[in-house]
């Protein structure tokens, strides 16, 4: 007799070892995520009431302010400069479209010590003036107070507009011509061009840079540091690290995650444009073609946020590198180098190859919740790393004393605590705080393949390990490869869960530079920060290359 099933039977498929390690790898990533808000829930020692009733509000406004200050000065920048590349013609616009990507390199942190170098007291922009004008000391003339809000909000405005200008200029590259020249038609001129036609189309990318540049914002810590503004991310650290409070901590933890919600809400809002392109076919824009001194005004409006984002900070760390080159020979200065590559080319690896895992069982799977838990793990790009770090250590330090208590049990030996605060916590904390870089190269991989090539496979008996191995990773290896350099570049630059998770006396060149530039030697911090700053350029070089390939029939 043959057994006749339901349709919703026939569908359903059990999963294999594949989805099943997908689904496991998955819920390893969220684990930190799960654990912060568990400790917020069930802290030993609930302090939210004096935290709320004292510093709380002032944290949540300085965090606000700075991300709104800082989301109009990168939007501003980067949407501008975004379109006078693309419709304008002037002098240096090729060289200026990939070098407005630049400021990307330079950590904010970086920036943030170079820009007080420059302008502080004992300065050469303030000795100069001083020279110049004859002043004597700082009672004689008024300067802006450097280690300041203001200061903080310029510094990331500064190296975080290309993520718009990224988004930016490839949504006005994707305008035709035609519905510009319907608008010079109805007596509309270059900027209501793109006050009316051009912003409207571009809103959706505009949005999404936006909030990156926010979720970036909120999750800085070494510029916030350094110039005094108290911040949520700076309050894990001082409830955390001064007053011994994990469950605090991870409760300020937790407000940061609402944050990184309601941002990404935001930015979903803002994709739903109501202006489309509706234009059959695509015509490349005409540039415009200023003449006279409006061309150099372009010139001059487009270099500005390199030479401010790019040019000066470097230039500033360089001249004390090159001050003092026996820095350089620094023994500390290459363990440093040494840590860093060791940890964030372990953190790449690992973080691809759970990439390739994760994406192609979710993609077999016979299960929803595989897929649904695969694309949640990219929530760790937008979780600062002060959070990541206080939802690591938690489970690790649970793992620890359960591991010591039964190896104690059996052998009557004290093993102590093995993974918590070691190299292992650190790169698991780079994995899950940049996993999301491999999840979307792969998965976009996978995409460009066609189905019909592993059911090829499958009809000739390789098992889906076979097909994976033998036939959808050498396909894919390019975008692999992307995603580990991206990895790696962002794993060297991380600070906060560095500072929090690096074992004792362990340095990477992001500690380096910190805890120099903390002790006012910009000279020592000088070495790491250069060798920051060109593993930065890696990811610029890519994006630039991208910039490159133009679209048939652009000029």
């Amino acid at each position: 007799m043959t057994e006749i099933s339901s349709p919703k039977s026939r569908h359903f498929r059990f999963p294999d070892a594949l989805s099943i390690g997908a689904l496991g790898l998955a819920s390893a990533l969220l684990l930190p995520i799960v654990a912060v808000c568990w400790i917020a829930l069930f802290p030993t020692d609930n302090i939210w009431p004096q935290l709320w009733s004292t510093v709380l509000p002032g944290y949540v406004l300085n965090t606000v302010s700075l991300m709104a200050v800082v989301t109009a000065g990168a939007v501003t920048i980067g949407t501008l400069c975004a379109w006078l590349v693309v419709t304008a013609e002037f002098p240096g616009r090729r060289w200026l479209e990939w070098a407005l990507l630049a400021p990307l390199a330079v950590p904010a942190y970086i920036g943030a010590y170079a820009l007080v170098d420059l302008l502080e007291y004992a300065g050469p922009v303030q000795t100069a003036l001083r020279d110049l004008f004859g002043w004597r000391n700082s009672r004689d003339y008024w300067f802006p107070e450097i280690r300041s809000f203001g200061s903080a909000a310029v510094v990331l405005s500064l190296v975080l507009y290309p993520y718009v200008y990224l988004l930016a200029r490839a949504a006005f590259r994707e305008q035709s011509v035609c519905v510009l020249d319907v608008a010079r038609s109805l007596g509309c001129g270059p900027v209501g061009r793109f006050f009316r036609v051009g912003l409207p189309l571009a809103r959706p990318s505009i949005a999404a840079g936006g909030a990156i540049v926010a979720m970036e914002t909120m999750a800085d810590f070494g510029t916030v540091d350094f110039f005094a503004v108290q911040t949520l991310t700076r309050g894990v650290f001082t409830v955390w690290l001064d007053m011994n409070n994990t469950g605090g901590a991870a409760q300020i933890a937790v407000m940061m995650l609402a944050f990184v919600m309601l941002l990404l809400v935001l930015e979903r809002t803002g994709r739903r444009g109501r202006y489309h392109n509706s234009g059959g076919r695509y015509r490349p824009i005409e540039r415009l073609q200023p003449r006279g001194w409006r061309r150099w005004a372009l010139t001059a409006i487009c270099a500005s946020p390199v030479l401010l984002g790019f040019v000066v900070p470097v230039g500033t760390i360089l001249s004390h590198a090159l001050d003092d080159v026996s820095v350089w020979s620094d023994p500390a200065f290459w363990h440093a180098v040494r840590r860093t590559a060791m940890l964030a080319g372990a953190a790449a690896g690992i973080a691809c190859l759970v990439g390739v895992l994760m994406v192609y069982g979710a993609r077999g799977s016979g299960l929803g919740i595989v897929s649904w838990a695969a694309q949640a793990t990219a929530l760790g790009y937008a979780v600062p790393g002060a959070v990541v770090a206080v939802g690591v250590l938690t489970p690790f330090a649970l793992f620890d004393n359960w591991l010591a208590d039964r190896v104690e049990d059996a052998t009557g030996l004290d093993i102590g605590l093995i993974f918590t605060g070691s190299a292992a916590a650190l790169v698991f904390a780079y994995v899950v705080r940049f996993s999301a870089i491999a999840h979307g190269a792969i998965d976009g991989a996978f995409g460009r393949i066609t189905p019909s090539m592993e059911y090829a496979a499958r009809t000739l008996g390789a098992s889906r390990l076979t097909v994976l191995g033998q036939v959808h990773v050498p396909m894919i290896k390019g975008s692999v490869l992307t995603a580990a350099l991206l990895i790696f570049v962002d794993s060297a630059k991380e600070l906060p869960a560095t500072l929090i998770l690096r074992p004792f006396n362990f340095e990477t060149l992001s500690t380096t530079v910190y805890n120099a530039a903390s002790l006012e030697q910009l000279g020592k911090a000088s070495p790491p920060a250069i060798a920051i700053i060109v593993l930065g350029m890696i990811p610029v070089a890519i994006l630039a290359g991208s910039l490159n390939r133009t679209r048939p029939g652009e000029r």
